[in-house]
């Protein structure tokens, strides 16, 4: 299991450069400099995950942090993807998308989601929620010890 405060790897599926900014400003202003990868659509977060085409080397994250609406596959395809695979399925996945509404929650959920935000509009804010969540995911929890 990770330790508190040990630095973990986290992959970022997000298509929006955006808001791939500020959630890299949030880490970097966080204390525990973890490892973040980020891929920009539901097929590039699927080759990153089972180790295809350029990714055959990439590192099993300890945590996902996954957009819903993305190109090609969308976010609900990729985390049933994750949620149906046994190597995968004990990922952390927290969905973190513009979406309030209400069927994107439930489906989340159902597809075995660990966590639902939605991404606040405002800069300060949006940062401060990234930071809320990598502070809980480094400082409160415990992960499964990585078996690959």
């Amino acid at each position: 299991m990770s330790s508190p405060l040990e630095p973990i790897t986290v992959l970022l599926v997000e298509d929006d450069p955006g808001d791939e900014l500020m959630t890299r400003e949030a880490f970097e202003d966080n204390k525990i400099q973890n490892d973040l990868h980020v891929v920009r659509d539901g097929e590039e977060a699927l080759d990153f995950l089972f180790r295809r085409g350029p990714y055959t080397e990439a590192p099993r994250p300890d945590l996902i942090l996954l957009d819903l609406n993305l190109p090609k596959y969308d976010g609900r395809q990729v985390l049933e993807q994750i949620k149906s695979d046994e190597e995968l399925a004990l990922i952390p996945v927290v969905v973190l998308t513009t979406s309030s509404a209400e069927e994107d929650i439930l489906r989340s959920y159902e597809l075995h989601a660990n966590a639902y935000v939605t991404k606040p509009v405002d800069l300060n804010q949006f940062i401060a929620a990234v930071r809320r969540i990598d502070d809980f995911f480094v400082s409160v929890v415990r992960l499964p010890r990585r078996r690959y």
